[in-house]
C-alpha cells in the first residue's frame, strides 16, 4: 500500500500545487445530511433501496450521523416547496456536510393534476407562472439551477458544506454499455459545482463504469423493480462509489470517521479536481487526455497556469461538439493508464466520438521511486522491464512510450473511437543561437510522429507548429505565454496552443 507519503505526493503531482493540500485540516461534520429523491431515499422493500440508507454502514455513528432526508418521487422544486428543505437546513449544523443530488424527477410536468414537479431547464433565471393543479395555489417556477443554487446558498449560510452530486445509474442499455447521457442534469451540476465553488461528485460515470464490467444480465438483478430503481445491492455499489469520491475531496473526511467497512473503501483521489462531464447528450464529443499542458491543476488557472485544452471550445466551432478535458496533470502516457484515468474517459465515450492524445512532458521521469514512478522507457519498441513499484507497491511490468500510445489508439479504435495523436508541446527553451526554440533529438515529439505514422492515425504535431510560432515571435513576445520558467503556459501561451490545434483539427473532423 502506498505510504502516507507517497499519497501526499500523488496529490502534489496531480494538482501542481504545494503540499499544505495534502496537510489541510480535515473535515470532522457530526451530521451528514442528504437531499434527494428515490435513488436516495431509505425503504423497507426487498425490490428497492435508496444509496444514503447504506451510507452509515461506511461510518463511525458514535462519531458522525448520517441523517437521510431524501423522499421518492420529489424534485429540487418539491423538495423546496414541499418544506422538505426548510425542515433540513433547521437541522443543519456548522462543519455538518449536505449531499444534494436531483435531476431524475427535474424533467417531469412543470404543471399537472398528478406531481407538477418539473423545473425549467437550464442554469439560468427564468421562470413562468403557474396555477398549481395539485396544490391550487399560485406558483413561480423556476429554473433546476435557481433551487440548487437556493440550498447551496442556505448550506454555507448555516456554515455548512454542501457537496453536489450527478445522478444515479438507470437500467437503459445501448449496445453492450449502460445509459451515462441522460439529460443534462449531470452536466448542469456540475457547472453549478465551479459557479458555486462547491465540491462535486460524479456518481454517474463511475457507478456505469462498474455496471458495465457486470454486464446487463447481471445488472438487471440489481434492478428488480423498473429501470430507475435498483435493490439493495445496487445502493451498495452507488453508496461505495460516492464514499469512495468523499474520500477525494480536499480537504477530505477524517479517516478516523469512517467505520472498519468505510476504511476498506479505495480512495479516488481525484474528486476534487471536478473533471469535467458530458454537456449535451447528443453532440458527438472530442476528449482530451494529457498532462497539465493540456489541463493544469483545477483547471482554474491558478498561479497563472493554464493548459490549452481549457480554450478549445472558444476556438473550434462549437455548435457541433462537447469538448470534454479529462487531462490530469503530472501523469505520464504509463501513469495515466496504471492509474485508470484512460479507461475512465474512454468509458464516457461512444462509437462516433474523438480523442486527443497528448503526453511526453513527464514520460522522462524515474521508472521507479517513491514520489512519482512515473517514467516510461524510452522509444516505441517492445521493451519492458519489471518492477516492484515503490509508490504503490505492487508489481508492474513499464513498457516503453510508444506502447502506452499504441495500447490507448487500440482501444480507441476498439470502442468506435477516433485516436488522434499530438506531440507534446515545447518547453520555452532556445538554442543556442537565442532566437529559435530548442527541437530534441529523438525524442518524444519524434516517437510519437513514429507511431502516427505506424498505426495510420490522424497526427496534430503541435510540438513543432507551436515552436513555429515561438520562432516567429521571438523570446520578448514568447515570455508573454509562460507562467512558469519553461513548461507551462499563461491563459496567452495556452489560448494561442488551443488556436493552433483547433487549426489543425479543421482539417481532420
Amino acid at each position: 500500500m502506498p505510504t502516507r507519503r507517497a499519497t501526499c505526493f500523488i496529490t502534489f503531482v496531480l494538482t501542481l500545487l504545494l503540499a499544505p493540500l495534502c496537510l489541510a485540516e480535515d473535515l470532522r461534520p457530526r451530521h451528514i445530511f442528504v437531499a434527494g429523491d428515490s435513488t436516495a431515499a431509505s425503504y423497507q422493500r426487498e425490490d428497492h433501496q435508496g444509496w444514503a440508507a447504506l451510507l452509515q454502514s461506511y461510518l463511525d455513528e458514535d462519531q458522525v450521523v448520517v441523517d437521510n432526508r431524501a423522499r421518492g418521487g420529489r424534485s429540487s422544486r418539491t423538495f423546496i416547496t414541499e418544506g422538505l428543505w426548510q425542515a433540513l437546513i433547521e437541522d443543519v449544523e456548522p462543519g455538518d456536510l449536505v449531499l444534494i443530488q436531483f435531476g431524475h424527477n427535474d424533467a417531469g410536468e412543470i404543471n399537472d393534476d398528478r406531481r407538477a414537479r418539473g423545473t425549467l431547464p437550464g442554469l439560468g433565471e427564468e421562470k413562468t407562472e403557474i396555477a398549481n393543479q395539485v396544490t391550487g395555489k399560485d406558483e413561480t417556477v423556476y429554473t433546476f439551477g435557481h433551487y440548487i443554487r437556493q440550498m447551496v446558498a442556505d448550506v454555507k449560510a448555516k456554515n455548512a458544506k454542501p457537496i453536489l452530486l450527478s445522478m444515479t445509474v438507470r437500467n437503459k442499455w445501448e449496445r453492450d454499455r449502460i445509459e451515462r447521457r441522460h439529460g443534462r442534469y449531470g452536466y448542469w451540476m456540475h457547472q453549478l459545482a465551479w459557479e458555486l465553488d462547491t465540491p462535486f461528485i460524479d456518481v454517474t460515470n463511475p457507478v456505469a463504469d462498474k455496471l458495465d464490467r457486470l454486464g446487463p444480465e447481471k445488472v438487471a438483478e440489481l434492478y428488480p423493480k423498473d429501470h430507475t430503481h435498483f435493490n439493495a445491492a445496487g445502493a451498495e455499489i452507488h453508496a461505495e462509489t460516492i464514499v469512495s469520491a468523499l474520500k477525494g475531496l480536499r480537504p477530505a473526511l477524517a479517516e478516523d470517521l469512517y467505520s472498519d467497512k468505510g476504511r476498506e473503501v479505495t480512495a479516488y483521489g481525484w474528486t476534487f479536481l471536478r473533471l469535467p462531464v458530458i454537456a449535451y447528450p447528443e453532440k458527438t464529443s472530442i476528449f482530451m487526455v494529457g498532462d497539465s499542458t493540456v489541463r493544469n491543476g483545477w483547471g482554474d488557472g491558478a498561479g497563472g497556469q493554464w493548459g490549452w485544452g481549457d480554450f478549445l471550445s472558444n476556438t473550434l466551432d462549437a455548435e457541433d461538439y462537447n469538448f470534454v478535458n479529462r487531462a490530469i496533470g503530472g501523469f505520464s502516457s504509463r501513469t495515466f493508464v496504471t492509474g485508470g484515468h484512460w479507461e475512465r474517459a474512454l468509458n464516457m465515450a461512444r462509437p462516433g466520438d474523438y480523442v486527443l492524445i497528448q503526453f511526453g512532458h513527464n514520460d522522462s521521469g524515474a521508472l521507479n521511486d517513491e514520489e512519482r514512478a512515473r517514467g516510461t522507457i524510452d522509444g516505441i519498441g517492445a521493451a519492458e522491464r519489471e518492477i516492484d513499484n515503490l509508490l504503490t507497491g505492487k508489481a508492474e511490468t513499464v513498457h516503453t512510450y510508444g506502447w502506452y500510445l499504441r495500447k490507448m489508439i487500440g482501444e480507441a479504435y476498439a470502442r468506435g473511437v477516433t485516436p488522434i495523436l499530438a506531440t507534446p508541446v515545447p518547453r520555452k527553451i532556445w538554442d543556442d543561437s537565442g532566437e529559435r526554440i530548442a527541437r530534441p533529438e529523438d525524442s518524444y515529439p519524434q516517437w510519437a510522429r513514429q507511431v502516427a505514422a505506424e498505426s495510420g492515425v490522424a497526427l496534430i504535431d503541435l510540438h513543432e507548429r507551436v515552436a513555429e510560432r515561438y520562432d516567429e515571435l521571438g523570446p520578448e513576445k514568447v515570455e508573454d505565454f509562460f507562467a512558469d520558467k519553461h513548461t507551462h503556459t499563461s491563459r496567452e501561451g495556452a489560448e494561442l496552443n488551443a488556436r493552433i490545434v483547433s487549426h489543425a483539427l479543421d482539417g481532420i473532423l
